[in-house]
């Protein structure tokens, strides 16, 4: 379909500013901004947090430092043996702690459900290959292991939190954290102690972990500064990133901060050209505490940011030597054309356009709001993460870091702000949003058939793409046109990227496109003779209406701006 708007924006203004960043200079500010081994909760993480406050200062911004409680998790030392033999091994991010769990070691493959489902796991501690992550531990943990023992894909031990409760945890959620010890070993060691147990040897290892886990108080710095005459209520774009770190964090996340300040001092030197403010957010909690503080900040200012947000841009890792790739960053449907536009003229590479995963501090999917990216260079694909093997790791040092890369990455940055705050109408392109639920739609209509009608709510969503489709030439101000954007986002990000519930977190586990569509799959997905069969569809008749109910929503929200809908009922 045709885009949602052609909005009059001038890439020249980017350009400009692009051209006056320094990779020298940058490397300067990266220095002082990883000095510091930046813990969650910490007095060194806090310390270096005035000196990010000083420099928006610096840049214009008004800046409120604001310190909260946070669930946050610091591993300690870790002890690994097998067979009287001590191997180096690090613990995890809400690991339980043990002062020595003694089991069998059982190879389980990539620790996933079909390999914890081949065989019986109760009580041993499991040996599994990769990256310790919180969906092997959920799915461990349901098989009855008593501990996981990783094999790191490279020789370098990679830092983890593997608790799957986004944010800090409530009451209700807070037994959802796996009660695991749980390290990882390096590759050679592990596939040495792998090729034993495939070869009949029966082994047990011991785990020592100590981890510190408790409520904590963290900080998250606010900066801001509006647009020239703009209300104290008007719409802005939030820029984030977060700053605590593993050991110096110069990659992850040293050079995104080191970008949001560089851009930030540069877009408001052409803040004469902004039609919406710009708010800056650093955040603590992202490697310690699931991102505790995105999501506390999500929870603190819901109404605020459903009111005010026009879109969200997150940073991540950025600058990394040797990372070429910038196709395959993730953003939300909204936004891909952005960033596609942005992707090929600063590299020339073509974006993918990847869906957005649980991932990193999007932690604003229930509010609505239109996000993009996280990391946005990456490595060719290999062993090592993809975002380069010092990773997560105490190597993530300066040396790890190139300048023209950096430079780069800030220049795609720069060029997505500079766009979002600078277009009179905001470039969200939300017939690309119904375009794919339209496929989700027409994959499980055939399979459900009789059992649930869909083809009103089907057919909404093709006469809602048409009047999207009349938009740019509404005869409305700008402000009015964006108003209505926001409103559909509010209305359809939700749907698009959480269960339904806008308030709560889901957890950080993969979901599938369209969550809140869940119960019309599993409908589809069961014989019409089933016997599940009609109590599926009490559940998917529930996700029928709160879709068909954001349509309609969004399709009377565009009657501010186009002539009211012809084939709508009336109420």
């Amino acid at each position: 379909g045709r885009p949602v708007m052609a909005p009059a924006w001038n890439p020249a203004g980017a350009d400009a500013l692009a051209a006056q960043l320094d990779g020298a200079r940058m490397m300067r500010v990266l220095a002082e901004c990883t000095a510091r081994v930046r813990l969650s909760g910490t007095p060194e993480e806090l310390e270096s947090f005035h000196g990010l406050e000083r420099a928006m200062r610096e840049a214009g911004f008004s800046t409120e430092l604001i310190l909260h409680d946070a669930y946050i998790s610091l591993p300690g030392r870790c002890s690994v043996q097998v067979g009287g033999r001590e191997l180096r091994a690090i613990t995890h991010s809400m690991s339980t702690p043990t002062p020595g769990l003694t089991a069998p070691l059982v190879p389980a493959g990539i620790g996933d459900r079909a390999a914890f489902a081949a065989g019986d796991f109760r009580g041993c501690i499991a040996l599994v290959e990769g990256i310790a992550t919180e969906e092997v531990s959920v799915v461990a943990h349901r098989a009855g292991v008593a501990g996981l023992l990783h094999i790191s894909p490279t020789e370098e031990l990679y830092e983890m939190c593997i608790s799957p409760v986004w944010g800090s945890p409530s009451l209700e959620t807070r037994g959802n954290i796996p009660p695991l010890p749980v390290a990882t070993i390096p590759h050679a060691e592990g596939q040495a102690l792998r090729a034993r147990l495939e070869g009949g040897e029966a082994l047990e290892a011991t785990l020592v972990t100590e981890v510190d886990t408790r409520w904590r108080k963290t900080p998250i710095l606010v900066a801001e500064l509006g647009a020239p005459g703009g209300a104290p209520d008007a719409p802005f774009v939030m820029l984030s990133g977060h700053h605590d770190s593993w050991h110096y964090g110069a990659m992850d996340n040293g050079t995104a901060n080191v970008g949001m300040l560089e851009s930030a001092r540069l877009l408001a030197s052409c803040r004469d050209s902004w039609r919406r403010g710009l708010r800056v957010c650093f955040w603590s909690g992202h490697s310690h505490g699931r991102y505790s503080g995105s999501a506390w900040y999500a929870d603190e200012h819901f109404l605020e940011l459903d009111r005010r947000c026009a879109a969200h841009v997150n940073i991540d890792s950025t600058g990394g030597a040797g990372a070429t790739l910038l196709d395959r960053s993730g953003v939300i449907d909204e936004l891909k054309a952005v960033a596609a536009e942005a992707v090929k003229a600063v590299s020339g590479q073509t974006h993918k356009g990847n869906r957005h995963g649980r991932v990193a501090d999007q932690s604003f999917w229930g509010v609505g709001l239109p996000s993009m990216f996280g990391s946005v260079s990456h490595h060719p694909p290999g062993p090592a993460p993809r975002l380069g093997w010092w990773w997560h790791t105490p190597q993530d040092l300066i040396a790890h870091i190139d300048p023209a890369n950096l430079v780069r990455d800030t220049s795609l940055l720069l060029r997505v702000l500079h766009r979002l705050l600078t277009s009179p109408v905001l470039p969200l392109d939300e017939t690309a949003t119904l375009a794919s639920l339209a496929a989700e739609l027409d994959a499980v209509m055939p399979r459900i058939g009789a059992r649930l009608d869909l083809a009103a709510v089907r057919a909404a969503v093709t006469a809602l793409s048409a009047r999207l489709a009349a938009l740019p030439g509404a005869p409305a101000a700008p402000e009015a046109i964006n108003r209505v954007l926001m409103r559909l986002s509010r209305l359809l990000v939700p749907l698009n990227y959480t269960r339904g519930d806008r308030f709560v977190h889901d957890e950080a586990l993969e979901l599938p496109p369209w969550p809140a569509l869940q119960p019309l799959r599993t409908l589809a997905g069961l014989a019409p003779d089933s016997p599940d069969s009609p109590f599926a569809v009490v559940a998917a008749r529930r996700a029928r209406n709160r879709l068909a109910y954001a349509l309609a929503e969004a399709d009377a929200a565009l009657d501010a701006v186009l002539p009211p809908s012809p084939t709508r009922t009336p109420a």
